[in-house]
């Protein structure tokens, strides 16, 4: 497995099966607390839902309705975002703070509706609040209506593998001093599989998480077939190894035919640029029967930490399965076509004082303008009427066109503009977006998420985007559906969706 090194990875989640029932109103509870933890070496106190870490697995069937009772006993706002649910024609529950609503401040409570539509498979969620997420966050999965209703083999079990990220210091301290001094965040100290670091780290030995197998089940092992991502299904393909973008999901089925043993699953970063947590989390597979285990089961031969076409090459394998009973619809006839810089930028600092790149300070920006994040909520400002939270007149295309991926871009392009912006789109409209990654200050890569829609990612590639030739080679026919892709180190991908989801 090979992953991308921000707070919160991902989950990869083996299909699985529920007896068949009628759409429903499922109904949980989460409470919030600063709760005492033990493990990893340290006793300082975490954020997490109902005392655990990672969060509980919501399980729910295509079409069914969740109702959470949010109660936050902590000691800082919160949020709560479905990611990748629609919640379509309902965004008041979707959990970004003052964008669609305001925090849950401590000791108050909210319940969030989230109405699931054709989503089948696993999703995520998490707190929608700075960095809260890194320990507030948890898998949620979603049967098809119909029992057994998968284009695969019905699997033997399934088992949740969360990808997280764990820092020794406080998360909230540890990014309130990369915002103070404008540099990057302390890399953290290490990568977990649901919770933990595994065997290589000298606080996890005991509590490693071990998956137990029977031969000739299907579970997984080695090379894995994948069957779906960001709840929707796939072709099933074959690979040695799976990339995944912070806030992605990958489903895949494995088949335990190994000669029974111990073997490791393993993850590590996927770095383009910058620092980064160079270690390793493992986790262990356990074969039933009688034999004697290895002392140290072999670790998987994973991919380099900066192979970009590693990375690159197994996103650009994923197709829909765009067939009857699963069509794709992805929009022929483009009515609003957009062009977005994605780009790392720098601003001076009085005196000198940040810790950045020249002594700057380090920003984000989208067609050069830095998002400032406004202090009633979008959605709110946008059915009363309260002026001035917001524009309307986010650009379509950058303001000022270069070499976006040149070698070296001129030090007077990294100058971003800050704004509170949006753009509005009709309802219904047919929407292609260009992410086109920059050079400026550095490349990277670029984890782009869309709330309230999933998008086709009908085509991508290096270097500037081309209008005159690129689009030539979209793939219309049976494009990914995805609610997060990575758009590649100096260079482009391209997604489609119809706006048919009203809301901010």
């Amino acid at each position: 497995m090979k992953v991308s090194p921000l707070h919160l990875i991902g989950f990869l989640l083996l299909a699985g099966v529920l007896p068949i029932h009628a759409a429903l109103i499922r109904r949980y509870k989460f409470v919030l607390t600063d709760t005492p933890y033990t493990r990893l070496c340290t006793n300082k106190s975490i954020l997490v839902v109902n005392g655990q870490f990672p969060g509980p697995t919501l399980h729910a069937t295509e079409g069914d309705t969740l109702v959470v009772d949010v109660q936050n006993r902590a000691s800082e706002n919160v949020t709560i975002h479905w990611h990748g649910v629609k919640q379509h024609r309902y965004p008041w529950s979707d959990g970004p703070v003052y964008i669609t609503q305001c925090p849950i401040q401590p000791g108050s409570k909210f319940s969030q509706k989230i109405f699931l539509s054709n989503e089948i498979g696993t999703l995520w969620w998490h707190a929608h609040s700075d960095w809260s997420r890194a320990t507030v966050h948890g898998a949620i999965v979603i049967y098809p209506r119909k029992k057994n209703n998968y284009p695969f083999r019905k699997p033997h079990a399934e088992v949740p593998i969360i990808l997280g990220e764990w820092w020794n210091s406080d998360i909230q301290a540890v990014l309130t001093e990369f915002l103070d001094n404008g540099g990057d965040p302390n890399v953290s100290d290490a990568f977990l599989i649901n919770g933990q670091p595994g065997d290589l780290y000298p606080c996890s030995r005991s509590d490693t998480f071990k998956l137990t197998v029977e031969y000739g089940k299907t579970y997984l092992i080695r090379s894995v077939t994948i069957v779906g991502s960001d709840a929707s299904y796939t072709k099933q393909i074959r690979s040695d190894y799976i990339a995944i973008s912070p806030g992605q999901t990958i489903d895949f089925l494995l088949k335990a035919n190994q000669k029974p043993s111990h073997y490791y699953m393993a993850a590590h970063a996927y770095a383009s640029a910058a620092t980064y947590d160079n270690t390793t989390t493992t986790a262990i597979i356990e074969y039933r029967g009688n034999y004697t285990p290895p002392s140290s089961p072999l670790l998987p031969s994973l991919p380099t930490f900066n192979d970009i076409n590693a990375s690159v090459n197994f996103t650009g394998r994923l197709r829909s399965l765009g067939n009857k009973d699963y069509p794709v619809h992805v929009p022929k006839n483009v009515t609003n076509a957009f062009l977005f810089t994605i780009s790392i930028n720098l601003t001076p600092c009085p005196n000198d004082s940040c810790v950045g790149p020249y002594n700057e300070r380090l920003l984000a920006s989208v067609n050069n303008i830095t998002f400032v994040q406004p202090t009633i909520s979008i959605l709110q400002a946008y059915y009363q009427h309260i002026r001035n939270i917001y524009g309307d007149d986010f650009p379509s295309h950058p303001p000022f066109a270069f070499n976006y991926t040149a070698d070296f871009v001129p030090k007077a392009l990294w100058r971003p503009q800050n704004g509170t912006e949006v753009r509005v789109l009709k309802y219904n409209s047919s929407v292609e977006i260009v992410f086109q990654g920059t050079n400026t200050v550095g490349g990277i890569d670029h984890p782009m998420h869309l709330h309230g829609h999933s998008f086709y990612v009908v085509g991508w590639g290096f270097g500037n985007f081309d209008k005159d030739n690129d689009p030539s080679n979209y793939n219309l026919v049976d494009p990914p559906l995805m609610n997060t892709i990575a758009v590649p180190i100096n260079g482009w991908t391209t997604i489609r969706f119809q706006a048919s989801n009203p809301g901010t």
